[in-house]
C-alpha cells in the first residue's frame, strides 16, 4: 500500500496532508507552534490522535520519540556515517537506511523491507511516497518519516 505526504508549505507550523492510494485525505500532522525542538501530533479523519513524534533536545545524535495509539514505541535515533543516512528505532530491530543525495530510504526488520520511501523533487514544501508492505505498519512508517524530515530540517538550519 501508498501512502502519499504532502507539506503545506503557507504555515507557522510543521503542517502535513497524508494521502492513501486514491488520494483522499487519511492523516492531518499538525506541529506544535512555541515548543522546544520538534513536535508533530498525527491525527485520523476523524480526528483522533493516533501517533505523536517528540524530538529529544540535547543528545548528541537526533532522537525522536514515537508515540503510537498511547504507547511509547521507542525513540528513533541517527547513526552516526558520513555518506548514508542511517537510523535505528531503539528497542526493536527496526533499522532505516537512506541515500543522503537522493532522499531514498527502506526501513527494515531483520532482512524484511517493511518500507520504501523516496522523496519527491521540484515540489512545494516537501513531499513523500511511502510504500508500506503491511498495513498494520503505517502509522508507524509514517512517524518514522515524519522525524526524518523533522532531523533534516533542523540539520538543515544548522547549516549541517
Amino acid at each position: 500500500m501508498k501512502l502519499y505526504i504532502k507539506q503545506k508549505v503557507f504555515s507557522f507550523t510543521d503542517r502535513f496532508i497524508v494521502k492513501d492510494e486514491k488520494e483522499e485525505d487519511k492523516y492531518f500532522v499538525e506541529g506544535e507552534m512555541f515548543s522546544m525542538g520538534h513536535k508533530l501530533h498525527i491525527y485520523d479523519k476523524s480526528h483522533k490522535e493516533v501517533g505523536y513524534i517528540r524530538q529529544k533536545l540535547f543528545t548528541f545524535m537526533p532522537k525522536f520519540e514515537i508515540i503510537i495509539n498511547g504507547m511509547v514505541i521507542g525513540d528513533l535515533i541517527k547513526k552516526f556515517t558520513f555518506i548514508n543516512q542511517n537510523y535505528y528505532l531503539d528497542g526493536t530491530d527496526l533499522r532505516l537506511t537512506g541515500d543522503f543525495w537522493a532522499h531514498d530510504y527502506t526501513l527494515y526488520q531483520g532482512e524484511y523491507a517493511v518500507m520504501t520511501v523516496s522523496k519527491e523533487w521540484f515540489t512545494w514544501g516537501d513531499s513523500y511516497v511511502l510504500n508500506i508492505s503491511d498495513q498494520a505498519d503505517e502509522i508507524l512508517c509514517l512517524a518514522i518519516v515524519l522525524a526524518i524530515d523533522c532531523e533534516m530540517c533542523t540539520a538543515n538550519n544548522r547549516g549541517n
